[in-house]
């Protein structure tokens, strides 16, 4: 099973991105997590932009999703929403509408932020975004407070407390995506 991994979070040493790379090497026997790297280079969707020259980077996140059979969303939270770049990839992967890239892939989010909350909030418009978009969202999900303290000197969570209740995130997945 391969599951795609999308990081809310651009910034060098983010703590979203630490999860997913945390999280590379706990996926369960015949799993692997590919994290997406190509965020950054993908333009503000535009539908005039859409199409047969469609921009290389937007092309590439459509294909991974496609070549995935999950997706797992890691994001911060910022001004109680969600990140530009995580929202901008979910409107690209929605089009064309109703037979987007998206449609019918099980997903899950999780997050984290320096906070109390963890990015509570700005999971639960993403868990939104990606319904709407068409993809099968679980519920299940992890908001890690604090964050900064659990991290390693690249951002990478160490917490075993916390890799712990993301396996069972991704072991949920998983059996969703298998039905």
């Amino acid at each position: 099973m391969r599951i795609l991994g999308l990081s809310g979070s651009l910034r060098k040493g983010s703590y979203n991105s630490g999860i997913l790379t945390a999280l590379q090497s706990r996926m369960p026997a015949g799993t692997e997590l590919v994290i997406f790297d190509g965020l950054r280079d993908i333009p503000f969707y535009d539908p005039a932009i859409d199409g047969d020259d469609v921009n290389a980077a937007a092309a590439a996140l459509r294909q991974a999703v496609l070549d995935a059979d999950a997706i797992l969303c890691s994001t911060p939270e910022y001004n109680a929403s969600i990140p530009a770049v995580i929202k901008n990839a979910v409107d690209w992967l929605s089009r064309p509408a109703g037979n987007g890239a998206i449609k019918g892939k099980t997903a899950a989010v999780v997050g984290s932020g320096p906070g109390q909350f963890g990015g509570i909030w700005a999971q639960d418009e993403l868990r939104k975004s990606l319904k709407i978009a068409g993809a099968r969202v679980i519920d299940a999900g992890v908001a890690i407070p604090k964050i900064d303290g659990l991290v390693d000197e690249h951002g990478v969570l160490t917490s075993e407390l916390w890799l712990g209740k993301l396996d069972a995130v991704v072991a949920e997945l998983i059996a969703e995506a298998d039905r």
